[in-house]
């Protein structure tokens, strides 16, 4: 296959295009500056513009730009960055997509499950209803900002992703300092769900999307989601380190701002019907496991 990609710079986007390169694929990589490699497009979402030839020839585009969610405390400034990073982008890669001949096959447009909100102790999967608050929000006008390439007749999936375990980034990789020296520990009570996915699993399940004839919202968790505590807990089995210094909740909020009480102190049991019921296998359903394989 060919296939385009955006965010290729991150961590599932590099993860990505490793993954289908070593399969033989053929990747290009859609950047904003200007081209320095055979390999790479230029677009300009602010601008409106996508390479023709990117979209063209491709039997697959798959979209994860964006600003980073919890990279930073939630400004006003750096929430409308967050939202136009994904809202502006969809927007001028499905006109593209929708204006070019032949289209793609497949977009495969991220998303994520903060569409559900604050779900406590209760499952949710891809028929529940959207929660309440800025990601919520967002989320729904991400997945809709789509809809010139579903108009066009482009099969689109939007891959609701959650906590992805990986060593080199994500919640997991930036808090492996601390857990090494014994410093990890509870984010507020606790008592949280957390829905996660190991690396792996998450590029796994991307490309299974590409070939399926899925399409809509898909949950990229694994089935198996755990409390902020057992995940804690996995991860100091793993370092063979103690984790229990608790992060209180006003110390997240002073750091975080508004992204503390929809990130990490927020409950997400979510579960993915949608893949499983499709057939898709994961790698790591038990947290335990996956926190070893990914370290």
């Amino acid at each position: 296959m060919r296939v385009t990609v955006t965010g290729s710079s991150g961590l599932i986007g590099s993860a990505l295009v490793q993954s289908l390169r070593e399969d033989g694929h053929d990747v290009v990589r859609l950047v904003r500056r200007e081209p320095s490699r055979p390999d790479e497009a230029r677009w300009s979402p602010a601008d409106g513009c996508v390479d023709k030839e990117s979209l063209e020839g491709a039997d697959a585009v798959v979209h994860l730009a964006g600003a980073g969610v919890g990279d930073r405390p939630w400004t006003k400034a750096y929430k409308q960055k967050i939202r136009d990073s994904r809202l502006v982008g969809t927007r001028t890669l499905a006109e593209a997509i929708a204006a070019a001949s032949p289209r793609p096959r497949v977009l495969v447009c991220g998303s994520a499950i903060g569409y559900y909100g604050d779900t406590g102790d209760r499952e949710a999967d891809e028929d529940s209803p959207a929660g309440e608050g800025f990601l919520a929000g967002l989320v729904r006008d991400w997945e809709a900002a789509a809809a010139p390439a579903r108009e066009a007749g482009v099969r689109v999936v939007h891959p609701r992703t959650g906590v992805v375990l990986a060593r080199e980034g994500g919640v997991l990789g930036r808090t492996l300092p601390l857990f090494r020296f014994g410093l990890g520990g509870d984010l507020g009570d606790g008592r949280q769900w957390t829905s996660w996915i190991s690396l792996p699993d998450e590029v796994a399940a991307l490309r299974f999307l590409i070939d399926t004839k899925i399409a809509g919202p898909v949950n990229l968790t694994a089935p198996n989601p755990v409390t902020n505590d057992a995940y804690t807990k996995a991860v100091g089995r793993a370092l063979h380190r103690p984790a229990r210094l608790p992060v209180p909740k006003f110390a997240l909020r002073a750091a975080l701002g508004g992204f503390a009480d929809e990130g990490p102190l927020v409950s997400q049991r979510v579960l993915p019907r949608r893949l499983l019921d499709a057939g898709f296998r994961f790698a790591h359903e038990d947290v335990d496991a996956a926190v070893a394989a990914v370290l």
